[in-house]
């Protein structure tokens, strides 16, 4: 099998993923999984998608992230492993599916407007 190359998207974060067969390391920016996300809670949220498909420690993923906070950066490299085991067993995307792992969240902030405080906050009224 050779290298499959796949993208996940949340907010403004965008993770590169390249998975081949391993024995299940995890790297994200050239470190291991526990350094780049100390929080058990965003482990966990990486993880989803291999643990429900029982993958768990058969690839090696090699991810690429940036821009945005922790969390998007989280479910963005989910996204992006969902559709990678979706490509190595088109047997995974049922499930998959069915949990929602391989639906890219379309929310993202709301611009800021002229003449608002913020996007939808106005400035405060004064009557008098």
């Amino acid at each position: 099998m050779e290298v499959i190359n796949t993208i996940g998207r949340r907010k403004t974060s965008i993770a590169r993923l390249y998975l081949k067969p391993g024995k299940g390391q995890i790297v994200i920016n050239k470190r291991e999984l526990a350094d780049y996300f100390p929080s058990e809670i965003m482990q966990t949220i990486v993880k989803q998608p291999l643990v429900l498909v029982e993958e768990d420690g058969k690839n090696d993923f090699q991810i690429n992230v940036d821009g945005g906070g922790m969390k998007g950066q989280a479910e963005a490299i989910r996204l992006a492993i969902s559709r990678a085991l979706c490509e190595v067993n088109e047997e995974h995307r049922p499930p998959l599916k069915k949990e929602g792992f391989l639906t890219r969240d379309p929310r993202m902030v709301e611009r800021k407007k002229y003449g608002r405080r913020k996007a939808r906050r106005r400035f405060q009224f004064s009557k008098r």
